[in-house]
């Protein structure tokens, strides 16, 4: 118990996302409705000691690219967080001008291959 409690601390204090000089943006989950401007996660109050429901920091681990979606739209892979289209991605990064937006959770080539704005994981080992 007290080893689960030691990761969970560190959990708590772990950055949701990094931001690679100043154009490409790097985080586990995805994009939310949330996400107007990158000090919307600067100001993350830090440590995350509970689960956060409907929450940036809940779409920024949970949330998932969708072919074909314009938008956003409920979750339903997680039944939690948003799914987001091709525009999402591409309004974001003129919002927040980035040139890149990296996501860890999930092979998703076809996505990248349409907007060349998201790029997932998938030459990373381990990845097939």
């Amino acid at each position: 118990m007290r080893l689960w409690k030691e990761f969970n601390d560190l959990f708590s204090v772990l950055p949701f996302c990094a931001l690679i000089k100043g154009k490409i943006l790097c985080m586990h989950g995805g994009l939310s409705p949330r996400l107007e401007t990158l000090d919307d996660i600067r100001n993350i109050k830090m440590p995350v000691l509970e689960t956060f429901p409907d929450t940036l920091e809940q779409d920024l681990v949970w949330s998932d690219p969708k072919l074909d979606l314009k938008g956003y739209e409920p979750n339903k892979l997680r039944n939690v967080s948003v799914a987001f289209g091709e525009d999402i991605v591409q309004k974001t990064c003129k919002r927040l001008k980035l040139d890149l937006i990296i996501r860890a959770h999930q092979v998703f080539s076809k996505f990248r291959r349409k907007t060349k704005k998201l790029l997932k994981n998938e030459n990373c080992p381990g990845n097939s």
